[in-house]
């Protein structure tokens, strides 16, 4: 497939050290365990199953953190799109607090690794602001603020006036802080983490897409497309908003809808104490939400939803590009140096999807947004469950794989959805 606007003019490609040198696979072979997909989640596992003593061989298509890894915002929120109370409601007290744990420590497990392997990425961790630009944004924020600190977490509620203060805009009612979340290079942590499991012994083959998977026995035949191939007993498939029709009717069960962001040039030392003045990152409570950070480099990144389309020129950003001077007057005339987007694999319950369709076969899709986080988690559960065939280490149990109703037609009533969102969101 052709990309009409590839990873390279991304900001991140611009800014990231560079990769570690891979190849493609040339040679069949055997592994103990074959993962497809070098994002955050098949890098995480990969790094993960070497350090249990396992010999993975990672294949990716593309590039390392080609993906929606290597396109997201970097920001790293912790938890996941249900808050805690709501994941007991669903699932009982002990599942349900059980997947709140799991999803409290996802930032932690981004910023351990980042430190435990010495990566070199750029990163910040002065907490989350959510903003509430409507009271009915505002009594959300308080409920989740109370959640989590019920459960230990730092947060605290902020008023106008602190919000406006810390996040510079005067656009919201107040929010919520949550001190656990931050901000990373994403394409520096993707390479980062590709680094880490190379030094663990990982085998990683980029430009390597796999173009079919066939089961006999207890083994398992994945076939590139560049005609070598592997035998394993164990496949994980990782691909999310980037998969295909290699697994049937996967794809089918997420929307994957492309997340666009804007990042202007450097902002000036007068501006940067203005914005965000205390390195926090921000997402806010619209339904169609934005987010924006400052970056290592003092550009000020936003973004939000575009077009389900790949993108044709510059003219899909704009709509975020008029967003910016109305959330921060101060940076009225500012210019824009990137654009970008990439996929986010949403499910229709916004959980977390593990599948063993097959013995010896576990899939992971679904990162709704908070992939940084999630997928470097899920990645070290998926290695525990595969190297100890300890079933208690998945944060989910396997579902079936159940394509959402009517698929075909998701970009019509997602577009349409859109459109009541922002009917709903007022509009900025």
């Amino acid at each position: 497939m052709t990309e009409p606007f590839p990873l390279g003019p991304a900001l991140w490609a611009a800014t990231a050290p560079p990769p570690p040198a891979t190849a493609p696979l040339t040679e069949s072979g055997r592994a103990d365990v074959v993962v497809i997909g070098g994002g955050f989640c098949g890098l995480s596992t990969a790094l993960h199953l070497a350090e249990a003593g396992l010999k993975p061989v990672l294949l990716e298509a593309r590039e390392i953190g080609f993906g929606g890894s290597g396109r997201n915002g970097g920001q790293v929120i912790p938890g996941l799109k249900h808050d805690p109370d709501e994941l007991v409601a669903m699932f009982g007290p002990e599942r349900g607090e059980r997947l709140a744990a799991f999803g409290a420590g996802t930032a932690d497990a981004v910023f351990d690794l980042i430190d435990r392997h010495r990566m070199d990425v750029p990163r910040t961790r002065t907490g989350w602001i959510q903003g509430a630009h409507t009271d009915e944004g505002l009594a959300q924020a308080e409920r989740r603020a109370e959640q989590w600190a019920r459960r230990g977490a730092p947060t605290r509620l902020l008023d106008k006036a602190e919000a406006d203060r810390l996040i510079g805009s005067e656009r919201y009612r107040g929010g919520w802080l949550d001190g656990r979340g931050g901000a990373v290079q994403p394409l520096a942590y993707a390479r980062g983490l590709a680094k880490a499991a190379l030094a663990a012994g990982a085998v990683l083959h980029t430009d390597t897409p796999v173009a079919g998977l066939s089961r006999r026995g207890t083994t398992w035949t994945v076939r590139t497309g560049r005609g070598p191939s592997l035998t394993t007993e164990r496949v994980v498939l990782c691909t999310n908003g980037y998969s295909g029709d290699l697994w049937p009717r996967l794809r089918q069960t997420i929307i994957a809808a492309n997340s666009f962001q804007v990042a202007t040039v450097p902002l000036s030392d007068n501006l940067r104490r203005t914005v965000l003045p205390e390195g926090q990152v921000s997402s806010d409570t619209r339904k169609l939400l934005l987010y924006f950070r400052l970056d290592h480099t003092g550009r000020l990144l936003l973004g939000g939803r575009g077009p389900f389309r790949e993108p044709r020129g510059a003219a899909d950003w704009a709509h975020l590009e008029r967003i910016v001077p109305k959330l921060f007057p101060q940076l009225a005339g500012i210019d824009f140096d990137h654009r970008w987007c990439g996929r986010v694999a949403v499910t229709r319950d916004y959980l977390p999807h593990l599948h063993a369709p097959e013995p010896g076969l576990l899939i992971d899709i679904g990162c709704q947004g908070r992939g940084v986080g999630l997928q470097t988690r899920m990645g070290q559960a998926i290695a525990r469950f595969v190297a100890r065939d300890d079933a208690d280490a998945l944060p989910v149990a396997p579902s079936p794989i159940t394509p959402l109703p009517l698929h075909g037609l998701h970009r019509l009533y997602a577009a349409a959805v859109v459109a009541w969102y922002r009917l709903q969101d007022g509009g900025l």
